[in-house]
């Protein structure tokens, strides 16, 4: 099997490192790498059995449209985007199934890459009802030898999903380390906890943008909840609820 890439940045070049660490025939298309097994054209990926397009959110759509000149009607094509709507608004002449790898850092490029990013991390995809079983089965091996853990869902209920626990965090923290610039002497004063709480500030401009642009409505009902959580244990039974946010969360992250 032939596994093509386009995209070294954190996601693409962690794909690399990987399928190359599980012995697999892997080649890139890059523009700002060199190196064994990585070329500049897509020439090189007409005899692949599958591709993962790696690249920015705002880029994703324009190199899916490049492909159909050069790939095979049975080519299985996958997007890591972290949005999946947006991708599934045309049909493809190979196989496409939208996915979302749920891994990351604060970090982007190649230079922040990884062997081992996506191990028990969950991989989420959005296949269409037409996508062959074969493919998605193919796919998902794929994604299991990563040591992630495959998770199926459609493209609308990932983006609101996604938009709660991802995006609107993100820029939660962003909005938070602004309003504490406005108070020096909070910055000053700031420890373990503003800085883990504001992590995601430090989020890779260009996709933040992204996501803020293309989910935004998502975003806005999120953080209309939030806001509804917060009544909820400022005028609640404060230490009920803590203990049970405690225990439900102890039960997610072990």
């Amino acid at each position: 099997m032939k596994i093509g890439i386009i995209g070294l940045g954190l996601i693409g070049g962690s794909i690399f490192k990987d399928l190359k660490r599980l012995g697999y025939n892997v080649i890139a298309v890059s523009k700002s790498q060199e190196g064994d097994g990585i070329y500049k054209s897509y020439d090189c990926l007409k005899d692949c059995d599958i591709i993962f397009v790696c690249t920015a959110m705002n880029k994703t759509i324009d190199v899916l449209d490049e492909l159909e000149r050069y790939v095979s009607k049975d080519t299985i094509v996958a997007d890591v985007c972290s949005l999946k709507s947006f991708v599934c608004k045309k049909f493809r002449p190979y196989i496409f199934i939208p996915t979302h790898p749920m891994a990351g850092t604060e970090n982007k490029g190649y230079e922040s890459s990884f062997e081992g990013l996506f191990k028990d991390a969950t991989w989420v995809l959005t296949p269409f009802n037409t996508t062959p079983e074969e493919a998605v089965q193919k796919l998902t091996n794929i994604i299991k030898q990563f040591g992630a853990k495959p998770l199926f869902t459609t493209p609308q209920k990932h983006d609101e999903a996604a938009a709660m626990i991802s995006h609107m965090p993100m820029l939660i923290s962003q909005a938070l380390f602004l309003a504490a610039s406005e108070n020096p002497l909070a910055l000053e004063m700031a420890s373990s906890g503003f800085r883990d709480m504001t992590r995601l500030a430090m989020s890779n401009e260009e996709m933040a943008k992204d996501m803020v642009e293309l989910n935004h409505k998502n975003i806005e009902n999120s953080v209309l909840k939030l806001y509804k959580a917060v009544g909820e244990l400022t005028s609640g039974d404060y230490p009920k609820l803590i203990k049970q946010i405690k225990t439900e969360r102890s039960k997610m992250f072990k």
